[in-house]
């Protein structure tokens, strides 16, 4: 498997899959496109109709959104336990990942994912809103499904890959958060998979410019 990806520094929908299939141990090839280049786009539309990334190409199949990219690989490698084996805990955690994949956009809007720097930004009642719907949703899930371990439904899944970007938008912009929220952010945060990731960004040469 390829999974084609953007800049390592903004690409929040890249990290996602790549953390998922990083943290679970699952052997794919990378392909970095970077989003500023002036024929990124014709690169992008080479691999995907929608000319987005992330895609995961197996073979003659091309996956083009995340949501998808997520059920295939979870389906393909059912033993790297990327949704909860409970049924109910699975089912809440597909909801979760597709509130994030549809929502929170004056969150995802105002703070965009930047590993590069830190910044301020005015917090308008929408993104507070925003912060405070991932915080409560976070304990939800940590209370109901997360005793067996210190991730959201216990042991890592694709509900943590998919809030990874926001955890790191919290740190970016030094949002405040609840000591448990803060905990999570900082589990992800020292995961060797996300630290592989943010020190490739960092080495990115690319300018955004």
């Amino acid at each position: 498997m390829q999974l084609v990806i953007g800049n390592k520094k903004y690409s929040s929908w890249s990290l996602r899959p790549w953390l998922g299939l990083t943290q679970a141990g699952i052997a794919f090839d990378e392909r970095v496109i970077n989003l500023y280049a002036p024929d990124s786009l014709a690169q992008r539309l080479a691999v995907t109709p929608t000319g987005k990334v992330p895609a995961l190409v197996d073979g003659e199949l091309v996956i083009w959104e995340t949501l998808a990219i997520a059920e295939y690989v979870a389906e393909k490698y059912p033993q790297a336990g990327l949704w909860p084996a409970d049924a109910t805990a699975r089912a809440v955690a597909r909801a979760v990942c597709a509130e994030m994949h549809a929502g929170f956009v004056p969150l995802r809007s105002t703070c965009n994912m930047d590993l590069s720097r830190r910044k301020t930004v005015e917090i308008t009642p929408a993104v507070q809103a925003d912060v405070d719907r991932i915080v409560a949703l976070w304990a939800d899930c940590r209370a109901r499904f997360g005793t067996s371990g210190p991730f959201l439904f216990g042991a890592f899944s694709w509900a943590d890959a998919f809030y990874a970007p926001v955890a790191t938008r919290f740190r970016t912009y030094g949002i405040a958060l609840p000591p448990e929220a803060q905990a999570y952010v900082d589990l992800l945060l020292a995961l060797p998979a996300f630290k592989a990731w943010e020190a490739a960004a960092l080495a990115e040469p690319w300018s955004d410019q």
